[in-house]
């Protein structure tokens, strides 16, 4: 397994590349680190501090980035078979995106701040940035490190279905684990009179495809290192899939690939789910 790792000096980089390990065994790592100047990137302000020791400072921010490596490449397991680090003067979450397709990663790992939505739309987080613009496989780690134990398994439709099993049959975690599949069956919000319209048999078709879903799912789930459960609940996906997570080590999404601002407008319940759960969620594509 390739796995690429944004890390910066805050403590969330930190637990993004213990949490990396906790999860998988991965055999080929990248770390990745941007070292961002801002304004003193555009090239009149460049020429302009020059002469104020512009090339002293970047140098020291280079050697800062540097040493990073070298203590996050220490936190890397011995038996890990190759170890790359890559420092560049960039914009960091680009700089993990071109690393990671450049590199065919099966996987990217960052650290998350905790800032709200809207704030990550209008001054940007590297987290936001790599999930809404990358093409890879992401885990999004909050909070500090943990053993993975119990996961959630969100699924919205056969494709997602299909998807998730997938990549946890290819790329089984570390330790076994208890793995409960959920899907969210979103009420139609009309009452009683309307049954003469159908929808009380639409409503109990519905209940059979998802718990058929579900069950058919965890069938492609079962194996001497997972422990599967199924859940069929009632509510908004997002909602739901925020409930459920409450005690569990990881939840799985899959993202249907909404981009740029009709993700912003219309919303998407992988970029819901990554804002509003405590654990770490890992974005399947």
């Amino acid at each position: 397994m390739r796995v690429i790792i944004g890390v910066d000096w805050s403590d969330q980089a930190f637990a993004a590349v213990t949490q990396a390990f906790h999860l998988y065994h991965p055999a080929d790592v990248t770390l990745v680190h941007g070292v961002d100047l801002g304004i003193l990137n555009h090239p009149v302000v460049a020429q302009a501090g020059n002469v104020q020791g512009y090339d002293d400072f970047r140098k020291a921010m280079v050697d800062s980035g540097n040493q990073l490596l070298e203590r996050a490449a220490a936190m890397v397991p011995s038996d890990v078979a190759l170890i790359r680090k890559v420092n560049e003067i960039a914009n960091p979450a680009q700089l993990i995106i071109d690393s990671a397709d450049n590199l065919t990663a099966d996987l990217v790992v960052v650290g998350a701040r905790g800032r709200s939505r809207l704030s990550e739309v209008v001054l940007g987080s590297v987290s936001h940035r790599v999930l809404l613009h990358g093409t890879r496989p992401v885990l999004i780690v909050r909070g500090a490190a943990r053993k993975i134990r119990r996961v959630l398994v969100a699924i919205e439709d056969r494709d997602d279905a299909d998807r998730i099993a997938k990549w946890l049959m290819h790329h089984p975690f570390a330790d076994p684990t208890e793995l409960c599949v959920l899907h969210a069956l979103v009420p139609i919000g009309v009452s009683d009179p309307y049954e003469a319209l159908g929808t009380g048999t639409w409503w109990k078709d519905a209940e059979r495809y998802a718990d058929e879903l579900v069950k058919s799912t965890a069938d492609k789930l079962s194996n001497a290192r997972y422990t599967v459960s199924t859940n069929v609940a009632t509510g908004e996906p997002a909602a739901a899939i925020e409930q459920e997570a409450k005690g569990r080590d990881l939840v799985v999404v899959a993202s249907h690939g909404r981009t740029g601002l009709s993700r912003f407008l219309l919303g998407s319940v992988s970029h819901s789910v990554v804002h509003h759960v405590t654990c770490p969620v890992l974005v399947l594509r």
